[in-house]
């Protein structure tokens, strides 16, 4: 595991020490991510430097790599789960290893395949790879963007980087993308391809990039996340199921450190650790939770170990500890990531890495096999069906109903296409609301404009197999993976996700919804494979997904901090702040649960002060002064 930058430029040999100081210095912003080794190599158009994360014990860790007497060179961010495998059908074909690492199998991969070597990579993947002959860089992000992958294109000048920090220091130009912000008030996150700095884009889930001297960058989708329902019967899906998942984990369990797991209450992370078990019976566990009712699993967690005997590590998460660790946290999240749950998810992280350097995760199963409850909204607005004739008129008495009275919300989403009111698991900010919130608001950017063309290709499906197509496309990459892989990273941890691996989505892919949300439970074909296999008392639980405090910290102990971010904030060309003040007070006031809009606001102010005012950085971002 290891991060990776790198500077391409068209000017050759006259700009070789300058090559050598931007790679140096952009790779000093990612040392979090490897703080085992680093490693550099130059040629005449181009700089690549690396930071590595030990993880198996091989001769080969120490990268950029060289492959066919030094015609390929490869940085690598991820795993490959099928390099043994692959690795021996190629030396069937004639090719020669002289490590005994996935990376070289990747190299291989490309001197045989090309481009179509990431159809043979099942793992979670970022890489770059190039080939000094054809002077051609070749660049690929996994099937779900587990790993990440930033670029910014110039005309002569070619940045790249596992984060976007490492580019937004060296390049001079920083447009603020006013657009970008407006979705990031839509969605809580910045969806991609969009960063918050113009010239610095997201390369998606299952895309690669090819970048030739003289030539702009040309990006293919190689990777559809696409749904085929196949009738089956249950038996046959849950026999599935079961052998897909328990392939996954033990390709995901290889390493020659000690790997851990992640525990919550629920049942996706139980079923992981019930299966490392297997093959590692001395896994260890980590959860965390807060010390008020309702807002921990911990003792579920706990019950849960002790029925897997499995060991159990916990710690309790203070409003006071987060407060201090906020601005590292905005700091490791590169644009403003404003998920609440991403808070325990830091801090288990945090306390993850006392223990293991890699751990697993159920991260991904709610989008692949239906998991959360509003997924259950297609079946509650089916009367909604028989009544499209007068459907026009209840949405317009929808509308002048008060706020908050019964009845109203069902009427409105009722009458709504779903096109129209579903933009991913979070919706914060209303088009109303930011026009009020936001300072030269653009009415030609709606919050439809990110998920027009998901809902054309998806326009076929079942509403609720749609609503997970729009979720893995939207905020399962630009949300969970990228909370997953800062949290993580920040405290150089790494996290492996079996559920979104090839093979386990070939199999959910084709599951028909009806098997997903029924039985008036949610991932319901799933919870029929985990019989046997989890504790009886996870198996129906209802999601309780991390959930934070943060409705009471606002009114409590956060207040007086959250009033000073806002007051102090050089954010008002792009903010009304009376607003954003009085969404707190009225919050303070419980005249409204506000919680969700300020978290995204407090999360936007914080990166602002730390990437564009520089006044509040943390520790770890000291090197960032250092860097004119």
């Amino acid at each position: 595991m290891c991060g990776f930058v790198g500077y391409l430029t068209d000017a050759s040999q006259r700009d070789l020490r300058n090559k050598d100081w931007v790679a140096s210095q952009m790779n000093r912003m990612i040392v979090h991510r490897g703080p085992d080794d680093e490693g550099y190599f130059k040629d005449d158009h181009i700089a690549m430097g690396f930071r590595r994360l030990s993880i198996i014990d091989l001769d080969s860790g120490h990268q950029p790599l060289s492959y066919a007497d030094e015609r390929y060179w490869l940085t690598f961010n991820g795993e490959i789960y099928n390099y043994l495998e692959l690795r021996e059908d190629l030396k069937k074909e004639g090719f020669t290893f002289k490590t005994q690492s996935d990376s070289e199998v990747i190299l291989a991969a490309y001197a045989k395949y090309g481009e179509k070597c990431v159809n043979y990579l099942r793992g979670m993947f970022s890489f770059v790879i190039w080939d000094s002959q054809e002077k051609t860089l070749f660049a690929a992000r996994d099937p779900f963007g587990i790993k990440p992958f930033y670029y910014a294109a110039f005309e002569r000048s070619f940045y790249y980087a596992s984060e976007s920090k490492a580019i937004y220091k060296i390049i001079k130009e920083h447009d603020f993308d006013h657009n970008a912000l407006q979705d990031y008030f839509t969605f809580q996150y910045v969806p991609e391809p969009e960063t918050l700095t113009k010239e610095i884009h997201v390369l998606e889930a299952g895309h690669y990039l090819i970048k030739k001297i003289d030539q702009k960058p040309v990006i293919k989708q190689y990777y559809q996340r696409t749904f085929a329902p196949v009738q089956r019967s249950t038996t046959e899906y849950v026999k599935k199921i079961q052998n897909v998942l328990e392939d996954s984990v033990a390709k995901h369990m290889r390493a020659d450190v000690p790997v851990g797991s992640f525990l919550s209450g629920g049942i996706d992370s139980s079923i992981i650790v019930a299966l490392a078990k297997k093959f590692n019976p001395h896994i260890k566990t980590i959860s965390v939770g807060f010390q008020r009712k309702g807002y921990s699993e911990l003792d579920v967690a706990q019950e849960t170990a002790e029925k897997l005997n499995v060991e159990n590590y916990s710690s309790v998460i203070t409003p006071e500890e987060f407060m201090a660790a906020f601005p590292h946290f905005v700091w490791a999240m590169d644009d403003p990531l404003a998920d609440p749950a991403a808070v325990p998810q830091y801090f288990l992280a945090k306390e993850a890495r006392k223990h293991v350097k890699v751990a697993l995760t159920g991260e991904g199963a709610d989008e692949l096999f239906g998991g959360y409850r509003k997924y259950h909204e297609p079946i509650s607005l089916r009367p909604f069906k028989h009544t499209t004739l007068i459907n026009p008129l209840l949405h317009k008495l929808a509308l002048i109903l008060p706020e908050g009275l019964k009845g109203r919300s069902y009427l409105l989403r009722g009458t709504t296409p779903l096109e129209k009111r579903y933009v991913g698991n979070a919706f914060i900010f209303n088009e109303a609301e930011k026009q009020q919130l936001i300072k030269n608001y653009n009415t030609d950017h709606p919050l439809s404009a990110l998920t027009h063309d998901l809902y054309q290709v998806g326009h076929n499906y079942n509403p609720i197999s749609l609503m997970q197509f729009i979720d893995i496309h939207t905020w399962l990459c630009g949300d969970l993976l990228h909370n997953a892989d800062r949290t993580t990273m920040a405290h150089s941890l790494e996290l492996r996700t079996p559920f979104l691996d090839k093979e386990v989505f070939a199999v959910a892919r084709e599951i028909p919804a009806d098997l997903c949300i029924c039985h008036k439970t949610t991932k319901y074909i799933l919870r029929e494979a985990a019989k046997g296999i989890v504790p009886d008392h996870v198996l129906y639980r209802q999601k309780l997904g991390f959930p934070v405090p943060i409705k009471f910290w606002l009114r409590d102990e956060m207040y007086d901090w959250a009033k000073k971010i806002i007051i102090e904030s050089a954010t008002d060309q792009y903010l009304d702040k009376n607003y954003c003040l009085k969404l707190l007070e009225d919050h303070r006031l419980k005249k409204f649960n506000n919680s969700r809009k300020l978290w995204t606001i407090l999360n936007f102010m914080m990166w602002h002060k730390i990437y564009v005012e520089q006044t509040e950085l943390p520790d770890s971002a000291a090197s960032w002064q250092l860097i004119n």
